[in-house]
């Protein structure tokens, strides 16, 4: 069986979990949020990174679709940040 790899977690077929991720992103302050054409270009770069597998950040254990949402939050690549 081939493992997924650079899948967001509703890609991964992960339903409920994004679902439960996203009721948690629906209860932050929206002035906490980064707009959607700046999320989209940062779940982009993820999409692109061999550290994301099945919605997970491999460096920091983060769901990527949380963290690409953050204002406040990076990549947490050291070596290699990609927003």
């Amino acid at each position: 069986m081939e493992k997924c790899k650079k899948c967001l977690l509703l890609e991964a077929g992960e339903r409920v979990t994004y679902s439960e991720i996203m009721l948690y992103v629906s209860t932050l302050d929206k002035v906490l949020l980064v707009d959607k054409k700046l999320l989209d270009k940062r779940l982009s770069e993820c999409k692109r990174c061999d550290n994301l597998i099945s919605g997970m950040c491999l460096k920091c254990g983060c769901y990527v679709e949380v963290r690409a949402r953050l204002k406040s939050a990076d990549c947490p690549d050291e070596n290699n940040k990609r927003w």
